[in-house]
């Protein structure tokens, strides 16, 4: 699952932390640079060959989320909330005004929190296998992470996420600090439906028909932002900004590697038909 290497590799001192970052690609005119944004313990390696599926046609820009990969442990409590702060700060850092978001799990929390807090830095986003409240989760999902604690960084050194871990952290004996932070992060409970419900920006929505979500919370997550919720017509009239792929014989624990994800965010990324004649915004349904 190796990835092409990076044209830059940097880090970033933003609202009191370093943020390491690495860009892949090159910008062309026209185009708008993709901010990746990794699951739990991950790092940008997490997304595997999709970087360079990704980065074909467009900048690349891997960020590696508080604590975790080449970022280094931050002193702070983990929240979705300060982590979309630390992704808008980064983007005004690199002098961009606006980019396409595309966040997997907790990375996807942190990207919907992102267009709700900071709605101007975010042109399109995909949200890859992400819930806008803690209960859209199959429920073993959340006993899993219930059941996990600061105890478990010793075990997990066991698994690929700790072997990725040591490959690129600046200080591999802060394992248990980004393990604290995660699993003190993934205990507490939200519902950001209300917020999700007003989002503007046009968002595509994926999960795995065996995803770590039930694919019929991801139909209502579409639903909540306008989408499927009438006929688009034959002249596409009733075409919303919004997209759903739920993708075949996927779970969470491969979507991030998948290529049909790539395939999936390609598509919608370069989609003209977004912002040109499809109807605009949520106001979709509870």
């Amino acid at each position: 699952m190796a990835i092409s290497n990076p044209t830059a590799s940097k880090l970033a001192h933003v609202n009191g932390v370093d943020i390491a970052y690495e860009v892949f690609g090159e910008r062309a005119a026209g185009t708008t640079p993709l901010v990746l944004l990794h699951g739990g313990f991950g790092s940008v390696e997490m997304f595997g060959p999709n970087v360079d599926l990704l980065a074909a046609d467009r900048q690349v820009i891997g960020v590696d989320l508080q604590s975790h990969g080449r970022t280094p442990a931050a002193d702070r409590p983990m929240r979705f909330e300060t982590m979309a702060d630390d992704i808008a700060a980064l983007i005004g850092d690199l002098g961009l005004d606006a980019v396409d978001v595309l966040g997997f799990s907790l990375g996807g929390g942190v990207a919907l929190r992102l267009a709700i807090q900071h709605p101007n830095r975010v042109r399109r986003q995909v949200l890859v296998s992400t819930v806008a409240k803690r209960a859209g989760w199959h429920p073993e999902m959340v006993a899993g992470m219930d059941s996990m604690g600061p105890e478990v960084a010793e075990p997990l050194k066991a698994t690929p996420m700790y072997a990725a871990y040591q490959r690129v952290a600046p200080r591999v004996e802060d394992w248990p600090i980004l393990v604290t932070q995660v699993t003190t992060l993934m205990k507490q409970d939200y519902d950001w439906t209300a917020e999700t419900r007003n989002i503007a920006t046009s968002t595509l929505i994926v999960a795995g028909d065996a995803d770590g979500l039930p694919p019929r919370y991801a139909v209502e997550m579409f639903e909540l932002l306008g989408g499927g919720l009438r006929d688009a017509h034959w002249d596409m009239s009733g075409l919303t900004q919004h997209r759903l792929a739920i993708l075949p014989g996927v779970t969470h624990y491969d979507i991030n590697v998948a290529p049909s994800l790539a395939a999936a965010a390609i598509g919608f990324l370069d989609d003209d038909r977004i912002g040109a004649g499809a109807t605009a915004g949520g106001g979709g349904q509870a």
